[in-house]
């Protein structure tokens, strides 16, 4: 197992255990993440704050992996995200837990590319 999948699935347990201390030491102060919501995120309190703010909207949140694919130094964790809404988060009066398909990368990719969600 390479350097790029051990930071992965550290990252992946942090984000998940909502260690947000821990999320912040797995990010280089260079780091750029993409995420669906916030678009272009740089350095690791940002990216930490988004898992953060994740977390509470999805306080059930669980990771199940589907594949785990590492070349070279980028790591790629394809899977489901599964999750209830928090209640007030919901738009109906009852919140349906939901799987959504998900990738995330992680690495020393050079730009344009970028870790991402």
């Amino acid at each position: 197992m390479g350097e790029a999948r051990q930071v992965m699935d550290r990252i992946t347990e942090a984000a998940f255990a909502e260690n947000q201390e821990a999320l912040k030491k797995l990010y280089a102060p260079d780091a750029v993440a993409e995420t669906p919501d916030q678009g272009t995120l740089s350095g690791p309190d940002a990216v930490a704050d988004w898992f953060g703010q994740f977390a509470t909207a999805f306080p059930d949140a669980s990771w199940e992996s589907a594949h785990k694919h590492e070349s070279g130094n980028v790591a790629i964790d394809e899977g489901w995200s599964v999750r209830t809404p928090a209640p007030w988060r919901c738009r109906t009066a009852r919140a349906s837990r939901r799987r959504e398909k998900a990738c995330a990368c992680a690495g020393a990719m050079p730009r344009p590319w970028r870790a991402g969600w």
